[in-house]
Parts: C-alpha cells; structure tokens; sequence
C-alpha cells in the first residue's frame, strides 16, 4: 500500500464522516482552521498535547473543537466545563472510545479503560468499596514505615532517586493490593513496576495516536507485506510515518508484561489463601468473595485479576512520578522548603518524625502537597471520556461519539483561577494578604463517574511521604566538581504519564538527630 493509497483511504473516510455527519442547527464548539479532507490530523499534535491545547482554548474558549477522519475530538479547558458535562452529565459523558493501542498491550479488562456498562459498574463497586476514605485508614501504619524508609534511602543521594520513588510506591502498592511484603529492590514487583512505567510513558497518549484514530491500522503491517513481499519479522524497519508501525508493534512488543501482572500476583494471593494465610488485602478480599459464591466464572477471575493490576499499575506509577515533582519543586524552591520545615520542627518538634494525626496542624504542608499537584499534573490529559449521544453545551452541538479531554494541563495554567500559573507558589492557596486564597486543584483525579477511585489512598501516600522527607532531609542542588551547583532543566516525559525527565540534586539528612531517627523507625529496605 504505497502513501497516496493510504492518501485516498482517508480522503473516503473523511467524506463519509462529512456526508453521515449529524443535521443540526446548533454550531460545533470553536477550533483551529481545519484542512478539507484530513481536518486537524495534520496539526495534531504529538507531544506536549496538554500545552498545545491549552494555547487553542485560550483563543477559542474553554470547550475546543477538532476533527480527524472518522472522529471528533472535544477538549475541555476548564474545570467549570469539565464539571458540566462530566459530573453534572455523567450519564452520557462517562463512556471510553476504543483504545487500540492499550487494548493490543494487555490493558483489558481495566477499570480506567473499560466502556461504561455492566463490568465497568462492577470494578467501580469492588475497587470503591475497599479504598473509601476510611477503608483506607488500616494503610496507615505502613504509609507512615514504607515513608520513613523512603527518606532514609534518599538521604545521602545525589542521584538514581527515581528508584527510591518508585520502591516506596511499589512497595506500599503491593503491601495493599496483595498484602506482600516487597523485600529489596530486585523484588520482582519493582521490576514489573519499572517495566509498566516504561509502557506507560511510551505507548501514546489514550486515544490520540493513528491506531486509535483508524483502528484498521493495527494490522498494516501486514498489508504492507503482502503488497511489497516483506518478511513480517522484518516490519520494525518500516518507515516512522507508517499509520500504526510504531505504536502497534510496541503494544505486541510488551504485551507480556501486563499479561505477568494480571496473572502472577493474582496466583500468589490465591495460592496463600489456599494454604491458609489471612494477610489482608485488596485481592483477598476479592477472592474470598468468589469463594462464596455457588458458580465462578473465568471472567468473574480476570475482574479480580483486573482489579489488582490497575491498582498496581496506576497506584505505582501516579504516585512516584507525583514525589518526582515534589523533589523538583524543591530543588528549585528552597524558600517554600524551608518554610515547610520550620512549620514542621514546630508541630512535631525534634523527638519525633510526622504522623498522619499531625497533618491539620500543618496548613503549610498541606497547601506544599496540593501545589506539587496542580504544578506539573501527572496525569496532564486525563483518560478521554466519550459522549454516549448528541448533546449541547451552551449552544454548542457535542457530537454523539465525540472523544472529551479534560485538559488537566490547561486546567492547571488558567490564569482565570491561578496567578502566575506557571510558578510554584503554595502560598496561593492562603488568604489576604499572603495569598489569594485560589482553589485546590480537583482536576488532578479527574471527573464524575471516572474519576480515581484510589484517590484517598494515593493522596494520603503522597502526603506521608513528602511530609517525612521535609521533616527528615534537605533537598538541594547538586554541585559540581568545581563546587558550583549544577543547573537544573524542567523537563517532563509525556505520555500517559508524566514525570519530570532524570534532573541532578542533593538529599541530605538535616540533623544527626534526624538521621537516628529513620534509621530507628524505617522498615527493611
């Protein structure tokens, strides 16, 4: 299939799209100059989406339109647009479209890209009922262990603390979804966790790469095969600008992976409760559910599996990459750092290392956490929503089928809702005169019937652990060999994930006394 073949394939499918397109007297939202036939593919962008459409919204309004061939694509900018439609309308705004890609790397059944219906309403209940707010309250014990142990591995680093984020997050995840202890970091739940990462943040964005705008693409390369005689073996060589080469091929490439989360930890859990052991845990609870029930089927199995493997593989990754810009901000901020501190030695003093009972006496920290957050969103697109039927929005028609983004990103840098948004400053979440007293970001775990359901959990491991580092350590810029510091880049990897690309900077223990004290409370690394 030569480039003007695939040229005319898309021209066919975007005449279709135009001819079948819905008969409405209600104007699409606003968007970018589109080109007649191929629409927005051309200026789609790639990477860097959240910005890019930021820099749409502010032009054109906070509810963006573009077109691909085949697929309309609505960008929310606001949270006032994304609470409309995805909270207040949820009944049609809580669907997913076909996620090719994750579908072809091992991603199904999976809460956050099931479509809305029956099992999606199923995993909802079964994750939900065991990370309430409370239910999360038992965690707490190893939160506070797992974060001590974090800021005594980081302690004395001036690198690699990418690994020590992610041992924490892993360690803590598996403690709850599996009821495990993570013994070291060979364990091999951190190199699933460090393999899922990867994928993560190289598989595209959910629903904006080729294979999920023309589905058909998935199996190109074997058209391309058949039409030039090529070794099928040989398809990693075909050109980049190939719809589906590189994408495609990396989700069959790493399929294995999440093939091995699903199976291997759901065999251990099983396996324990077959030999008598009651460790509690996300899965066992699950599992001793099935064991009461008269008929199990091999889907109410891989529900259970599902259940484990999306709480592994978000819980895991969202939170390291979540200390990652904790640290980053650090590097950057001494000021706020300090201030941080200096609430902490007050409310906690110098015998002791924080608990979770001190966390409403510290509004510092507190606002330092929710900042780390809204600064640089881990999760910067959301997973994209579908409108289940026509609907319209402030005179504006949303296409029934359209694929919504919540554009957390954008979200973030409204300068409507944040001054200057693109700095660091947790002072603006205070009243006059020292802040303004701007919203806690609620964009950060999305929205309505989607939106994370290990929210509790996850901002509570993320306040334990940035609080026992500020208490304990002094992160700074790491110095050279001429003992000048060493420039720091903002740089992010983008994909589903975002954390900020490896940056070089000091984490010191602040005392001796601080020092005895982890080394005395941390758990086994």
């Amino acid at each position: 299939m030569s480039f003007d073949n695939i040229a005319i394939l898309l021209t066919i499918v975007a005449l279709l799209a135009f001819v079948l397109r819905p008969k409405t007297r209600y104007p699409l939202p606003p968007g970018p100059q589109a080109d007649l036939v191929l629409g927005h593919l051309r200026i789609f962008p790639s990477d860097n989406e959240g910005i890019v459409f930021h820099e749409w919204a502010q032009q054109y309004g906070d509810v963006v339109y573009v077109k691909v061939p085949g697929r309309s694509v609505i960008i929310l900018d606001s949270v006032e647009a994304a609470t409309d439609l995805m909270e207040k309308r949820s009944a049609i705004y809580s669907d997913r479209p076909v996620f090719t890609v994750l579908e072809l790397v091992g991603f199904l059944p999976d809460l956050g890209f099931l479509p809305y219906g029956k099992r999606f309403q199923k995993h909802r209940r079964m994750m939900q009922s065991s990370l309430t707010q409370d239910a999360c309250i038992p965690w707490r014990d190893a939160q506070t262990v797992y974060a001590r142990q974090l800021a005594n591995n980081l302690a004395g680093t001036s690198s690699g603390h990418e690994s020590h984020m992610s041992w924490f997050t892993t360690a803590l995840i598996v403690k709850v979804a599996y009821g495990f202890d993570i013994e070291s970091k060979e364990d091999e739940y951190v190199q699933l966790a460090e393999k899922n990462e990867f994928i993560l943040n190289n598989c595209g964005t959910p629903g904006g790469t080729m294979v999920d705008f023309f589905p058909f693409c998935k199996n190109c390369r074997w058209l391309l095969c058949l039409a030039h005689q090529i070794d099928p073996l040989q398809v990693q060589h075909f050109p980049s600008w190939f719809p589906g080469t590189h994408y495609a091929n990396f989700a069959r490439k790493w399929r294995w992976v999440i093939r091995r989360l699903y199976d291997m930890p759901y065999e251990r859990v099983r396996q324990a409760i077959d030999n008598g052991d009651d460790t509690p845990s996300l899965v066992a609870h699950h599992i001793k559910k099935l064991d009461a029930q008269a008929e199990v089927t091999e889907d109410d199995i891989e529900d259970v599996k599902s259940i484990g493997a999306v709480a592994f593989a978000a819980g895991a990754e969202t939170t390291a990459s979540t200390l990652m810009v904790f640290l980053l901000a650090m590097t950057l901020h001494p000021e706020h750092q300090r201030r941080a501190q200096a609430e902490i030695d007050e409310v906690v003093g110098e015998d002791r290392l924080p608990e979770f009972e001190d966390r409403k006496s510290l509004p510092f920290v507190e606002c330092l956490v929710q900042e780390v957050l809204r600064w640089h969103p881990v999760v910067p697109l959301g997973v994209p929503h579908r409108c289940m039927e026509n609907n319209i929005y402030k005179g504006m028609l949303i296409p029934k089928g359209s694929l919504v983004i919540a554009n957390a990103q954008g979200m973030a840098l409204n300068e409507n809702v944040y001054d200057k948004p693109t700095e660091f400053n947790p002072l603006r979440y205070f009243s006059a005169p020292e802040g303004a007293e701007e919203p806690f970001f609620q964009a950060v775990f999305g929205f309505g019937r989607r939106i994370c359901p290990g929210r509790h959990l996850a901002l509570a491991s993320a306040w334990i652990a940035i609080t026992t580092i500020l208490a304990a350590c002094y992160v700074s810029r790491a110095i050279d060999e001429d003992g000048k510091e060493i420039e720091v880049k903002i740089e992010f990897l983008n994909g589903l994930t975002s954390r900020p690309k490896p940056f070089p900077c000091r984490v010191v223990a602040r005392s001796e006394r601080k020092a005895q004290l982890l080394n005395s409370s941390a758990a086994p690394a």
